[in-house]
């Protein structure tokens, strides 16, 4: 892989979901080594500290959790991608998922202004397609895609720069689809790939095929990994744990998929809670599908020794 100027970015966002722990994401990460990962692998490394959230202040959220400080972090993050993707290769250290309805956008808008057509990889065991007011929980980790697609509901939220377009989207993992949700996706041209088509097809058959789609449109491809994507015997360190998920063979085959095609220009790293760990375990992990992502092969990934 191309050397690349990562830019590590703190995003301790734990406001989308009642259950706390996120906000220790990004030290989790910077203690794992993900910087020394990467620059093992030839790049450089920036680790810009971790964004604050814009005061916000708002009416009654009524069921909704920490509503404004959910839109001033929003507003935080898109401004704050709009900027770092100037300079290199951002990766995002949350913090829970809904910091992607600001990393999302802002990277949106980014290539939106270079006229080059953006795509995203979802991946996660949600579609996290809500709104506002189609959340029945009122955590708003749940409503990311919702947001920067465009759909309407989001009062209070800072304005779309440029909206993705829902057909170059494509959700790998799925497997925790509530009916609203399920119901909203019947409509749009969002590429959901849930397990069963995992496990009828493989996983790289409908990931090439994307990429394909990626690389004929000459786009550029943000992957949005959540720890939940994986299932929790591999990664426990999460709130929201769904089995069934993919294992840390097919994460790794992913991660070295995405590499091999040159497309990936920004990665959100989401949800882990190194509360729920095990000796640090789903944090090494994913600092491990970073290293993938970034250009490490089987035969480089170091032995992990858990047993003291």
């Amino acid at each position: 892989m191309t050397q690349k100027n990562c830019i590590l970015v703190g995003v301790p966002l734990d406001c989308g979901k009642a259950r706390n722990g996120c906000l220790m994401g990004p030290d989790a990460y910077r203690t794992a080594g993900l910087a020394e990962a990467l620059e093992a692998l030839g790049h450089s490394t920036q680790d810009i500290g971790n964004v604050a959230p814009d005061p916000v202040r708002t009416a009654n959220a009524g069921h909704l959790h920490k509503l404004a400080e959910n839109i001033g972090w929003t507003s935080a993050l898109q401004r704050t991608a709009l900027d770092v993707a100037q300079t290199g290769f951002p990766i995002f250290m949350g913090g829970d998922h809904a910091l992607a309805a600001g990393t999302v956008s802002g990277m949106a808008a980014h290539w939106a202004k270079q006229d080059r057509p953006f795509f995203v990889l979802w991946l996660d065991a949600h579609t996290d397609i809500h709104t506002p007011k189609s959340t029945a929980s009122g955590n708003l980790h749940g409503t990311p895609v919702g947001y920067y697609i465009g759909r309407d509901g989001f009062d209070g939220f800072p304005d779309l720069p440029d909206a993705v377009d829902p057909k170059n989207i494509c959700m790998i993992g799925i497997r925790s689809v509530d009916p609203a949700e399920n119901a909203v996706l019947q409509n749009l041209d969002i590429d959901v790939v849930d397990m069963r088509r995992i496990d009828e097809t493989g996983i790289a058959t409908p990931l090439a095929a994307f990429l394909d789609r990626v690389k004929a449109a000459n786009g550029v491809l943000h992957v949005s990994l959540d720890v939940d994507f994986i299932d929790p015997l591999h990664a426990p360190a999460v709130g929201t744990t769904v089995p069934g998920g993919a294992t840390e063979r097919e994460a790794h085959l992913v991660m070295e998929m995405l590499s091999d095609s040159g497309l990936v220009q920004s990665l959100d790293l989401v949800e882990l809670n190194p509360f729920l760990d095990d000796r640090g375990k789903t944090a090494s992990l994913m600092v491990d599908l970073t290293a993938s992502l970034m250009g490490r092969r089987v035969f480089d990934r170091p032995t992990r020794d858990y047993s003291s």
